[in-house]
């Protein structure tokens, strides 16, 4: 099966799922230098990349999972939607994308973080591939909006645009209500947010304006 998905799909699947057997062989403790911290009041020290932040776990967080359900949907949901997205883009695009949005949504999660912890909460680190897959969900959505997708629980069939939304507006809900504490609903928000914003700028669409070549094809246009 695996080898019949698109490159970068089949990689970001295959990567994670080693990560993951490493974590279970050799400890959460070995990888926190890896997962993404809050920052501290220490500040950023490049010599001492404990449990602070650093500036590559931006993208390293995003490849650390905190139990094997954690993994799972997320590799479901890469396997769902990063498919068709990579065959229309194309590896490199496809890849770019990602790793905006797991670092966006890594961005949102230390503001979030840092205001937590000036409100004097706790230091905790964030993991999972969950912002990139709430990106790639969101232009899923953009570029195959009729496209039929079914929940899991309950298995209840929708259009991938009302599935966008239903999940957006979920993590919102909770993520102001603290009602599902332990989960980073910020940072899902913010990989839709930074994929929103990557695709507007790929089309030359506000807040951007860029001009494309007269009559070229565009690839990034809704598909039906």
């Amino acid at each position: 099966m695996l080898s019949r998905l698109p490159p970068v799909t089949q990689a970001l699947l295959i990567a994670n799922g080693a990560l993951f057997l490493l974590q279970q062989v050799l400890g959460d403790s070995t990888f926190a230098a890896f997962m993404l911290w809050p920052p501290s009041e220490m500040g950023f020290d490049p010599f001492s990349p404990g449990q602070n932040f650093q500036p590559w776990q931006l993208l390293t967080y995003g490849f650390l999972h905190g139990g094997f359900g954690h993994l799972l949907f997320n590799m479901l949901a890469l396997y769902m939607f990063g498919a068709p997205l990579e065959a229309t883009w194309g590896p490199r695009r496809f890849l770019a994308y990602y790793l905006i949005c797991v670092a966006g949504a890594g961005l949102c999660q230390l503001a979030v973080g840092w205001w937590s912890v000036s409100q004097g909460g706790g230091a905790y680190p964030t993991l999972g591939a969950s912002g990139g897959v709430f990106g790639l969900l969101l232009a899923y959505g953009m570029l195959f909006p009729n496209q039929q997708v079914m929940l899991l629980f309950p298995p209840i069939p929708m259009k991938a645009r009302t599935f966008v939304v239903v999940f957006g507006a979920l993590s919102l809900v909770l993520g102001f209500t603290g009602w599902q504490p332990g989960v980073a609903h910020f940072a899902h928000l913010g990989g839709m947010l930074f994929g929103w914003l990557v695709i507007r700028y790929w089309r030359g669409q506000p807040p951007f304006r860029r001009r494309r070549p007269p009559g070229g094809p565009s690839h990034l246009r809704r598909v039906k």
